[in-house]
């Protein structure tokens, strides 16, 4: 288990892709979004739902490398033989997607607030609904990728397959911190964001690991 998620997060890196690629998208999208709408007055309305759609796709960026790179080089096949529980490994491999994806998204964040001129007081619930939440889009997404695995070019059918899923988090995650900019408890939203969380990671390691299982037979 150690070992695999350090492996990941060295190849993450490593490869110039994955959670760079991913950061790097989050980061433009977020300024250049202002330049497109342009008035601080309407930014401040939006910024919410701007920088969770750009974690959303930032993250959709990044799936693809979960277990495909593993499926061409037969690394998947040592590890669905390996002594640890298939369902284990697929946890490993998600949580070192969100430490290259979703974890330097949550600390950027604050510096696309100032940019976006979201107000201050939404600070604390968007960086709280990003740690709340972004788990959830790694595990979900673990998912999706097991089911597309050894597809060519599957990029598109894992979004169509993973982006329904993704809804509810982000729709909770901006509502949180347009609730809190509005002066409105953020807590309701923030805490059906944390169920999702919760049922993501109770469902998708055994969904991926049945999803390998029938994809490397």
């Amino acid at each position: 288990m150690k070992a695999l998620l350090l492996r990941d997060l060295a190849l993450a890196f490593r490869l110039g892709g994955g959670g760079l690629m991913a950061l790097g998208f989050f980061a433009i999208a977020g300024f250049l979004i202002p330049i497109g709408i342009g008035g601080t007055e309407a930014l401040g309305r939006v910024a919410g739902g701007v920088i969770w759609v750009s974690a959303l796709l930032a993250c959709l960026l990044s799936l693809d490398r979960l277990f495909q790179a593993d499926f061409e080089d037969g690394s998947l096949d040592l590890i669905l033989l390996a002594p640890p529980p298939l369902e284990l490994s697929v946890l490993a491999k998600a949580a070192a997607h969100w430490l290259t994806t979703g974890a330097p998204l949550v600390a950027l964040s604050p510096l696309l607030a100032l940019t976006l001129d979201l107000a201050p007081a939404a600070w604390p619930s968007l960086i709280l609904s990003l740690l709340i939440g972004t788990p959830a889009l790694s595990l979900v997404g673990a998912a999706g990728a097991a089911l597309t695995v050894g597809v060519r070019r599957g990029g598109l059918l894992l979004s169509l397959l993973v982006l329904p899923l993704y809804l509810p988090t982000m729709i909770l995650g901006a509502r949180a911190v347009e609730r809190a900019g509005t002066g409105l408890d953020p807590w309701p939203a923030l805490a059906l964001s944390g169920a999702v969380t919760l049922v993501a990671l109770a469902a998708s390691p055994f969904a991926a690991a049945a999803a390998l299982r029938v994809n490397l037979r």
